[in-house]
């Protein structure tokens, strides 16, 4: 009878220590990926940071094009670009304010 049945009781909570040594695998096998470069290693500050650089870079180009759009519609030589540029640089730098300001 006994040798009929597997060797874990499936109807049985688990035990603490399987639990204990699933998390240490876990752990370990992260460890292993990040030592041998196979894992990604990104944390909050460098998305952060991605995120600030996406929103100057997007600010002045964002600003940059619609001015330029504009004085070639309407002939102002370049006051609109300079106008919009700096618009974009003051949007960019508001946004990166209140997107460090944030509490985590």
């Amino acid at each position: 009878m006994a040798a009929d049945e597997p060797g874990q009781d499936l109807s049985s909570p688990q035990d603490a220590r399987l639990d204990s040594l699933e998390e240490r695998l876990a752990r370990a096998q992260h460890e292993e990926a990040k030592r041998t470069g196979r894992a990604p290693v990104s944390d909050a500050n460098e998305q952060l940071g991605n995120r600030v650089l996406s929103t100057l870079i997007g600010g002045l180009v964002g600003g940059s094009l619609i001015g330029w759009v504009l004085d070639r519609v309407f002939g102002t030589g370049h006051v609109l670009l300079i106008v919009f540029l700096v618009l974009g640089i003051v949007g960019s730098f508001w946004s990166i304010i209140k997107m460090s300001s944030r509490q985590p």
